[in-house]
């Protein structure tokens, strides 16, 4: 799974245009946010970012 550093993030928003399973939403206005239930770990966001603000977490297996 993904999370989104909100220390790093600059809020350009292209992490959630290249997400293609609508999984990062703009919820409160002034964070991204990734939800893990649509989360499929396909790394789009994770190459998009310009800020190295996406980390991997892992799956744990």
């Amino acid at each position: 799974m993904h999370k989104i550093d909100p220390n790093e993030c600059q809020f350009c928003g292209a992490c959630q245009s290249s997400c293609p399973s609508e999984a990062i939403i703009h919820p409160d206005g002034t964070n991204y946010y990734a939800i893990n239930e649509n989360c499929t770990d396909c790394g789009a966001c994770e190459a998009e970012c310009g800020f190295n603000a996406i980390i991997s977490e892992g799956t744990g297996n």
